[in-house]
């Protein structure tokens, strides 16, 4: 019973500020997506990424292995749904990128910090680095082939993690008046992020449901697979280990279906991809902690 009120306490936030972006869109009022998104990837979530680096007491050391363990996963990730993609005879194109990349910044992120504190959202933020500069190239690429390193430098999350990395490193803090600020800028990242989900989820238009329930089912299955088999190999702590399988394992991101609709993919597919994985996660997530825990 202490185990699955635990788990509930977690997952719970997570899932109420979702329901109040759904139901926000459902009673008619106005919610700009767009700039609201673009706030929290440009400002907030840089600042919360900075700062939670910037102030962590993991061993740098534990960072960098993590990081590997990450670039790992998301390779074994890559090659399991090729295959599933090719075995299928689905488009590439509109399938691979989505049951590739997790939604791992508006769950991963406040997940791990429910779960596991300050050090699970220090963990969680490097996956995250991972998996953002990994689908700003190979991901655009794989939707539109133009995806290009350079575009991933540029995004101010990457530029906040490396800079958080340096001040991690070198053992440097910023004045207390500018920490207090980025701090409170950052704060608002995690609900913000969460309410645009449930936004974003109302908004859509799914297709193609049946395929999207064995999909998202095959998704979560190979995606902590390949989670738990990649932390064994690194072994790593009981903190990194379950921050990477809760990461990799998160449903299918609403980015996906943005970038479908830009780059002329199925987009209608792909929303049918992130609603039936998401509400999968209802399920997938609590067990997933459960087994984590």
């Amino acid at each position: 019973m202490n185990l699955v009120l635990t788990v509930l306490e977690i997952v719970a936030p997570v899932f109420l500020l979702a329901v109040i972006g759904y139901a926000w869109v459902k009673l008619g009022f106005e919610y700009r997506v767009e700039f609201v998104t673009r706030l929290a990837m440009t400002l907030s979530v840089p600042c919360l990424i900075f700062t939670a680096l910037m102030q962590t007491e993991i061993d740098p050391q534990a960072l960098t292995t993590l990081s590997l363990a990450a670039v790992a996963a998301y390779a074994v990730v890559t090659a399991l749904c090729l295959a599933v993609v090719a075995l299928a005879r689905l488009e590439i194109r509109t399938y691979l990128a989505p049951i590739i990349f997790g939604n791992t910044g508006n769950m991963g992120l406040p997940l791990a910090l429910f779960a596991f504190g300050e050090a699970g959202l220090g963990y969680a933020v490097v996956v995250f680095a991972v998996m953002a500069i990994y689908s700003f190239t190979i991901g655009v690429w794989l939707v539109s082939g133009g995806g290009s390193i350079l575009k991933a430098v540029k995004e101010p999350l990457v530029g906040a993690t490396l800079l958080g990395g340096l001040f991690l490193w070198q053992g440097w803090e910023t004045p207390p008046f500018l920490t207090n600020t980025l701090k409170l800028i950052g704060q608002m990242a995690i609900p913000v992020m969460l309410i645009t989900l449930g936004v974003a989820v109302a908004r859509m238009h799914p297709g193609r449901l049946g395929r999207a329930v064995w999909l998202s089912v095959v998704k979560v299955v190979l995606c902590i697979a390949a989670g738990v088999a990649v932390g064994r190999w690194f072994d790593l702590d009981p903190v990194p280990f379950a921050v990477l399988v809760l990461q990799v394992s998160t449903p299918v991101a609403v980015t996906s279906y943005l970038l479908a609709e830009k780059y002329g993919a199925e987009s209608d597919a792909v929303a049918g991809l992130v609603v039936v994985s998401t509400l999968l996660s209802v399920a997938t997530i609590p067990l997933t902690l459960a087994f984590l825990i």
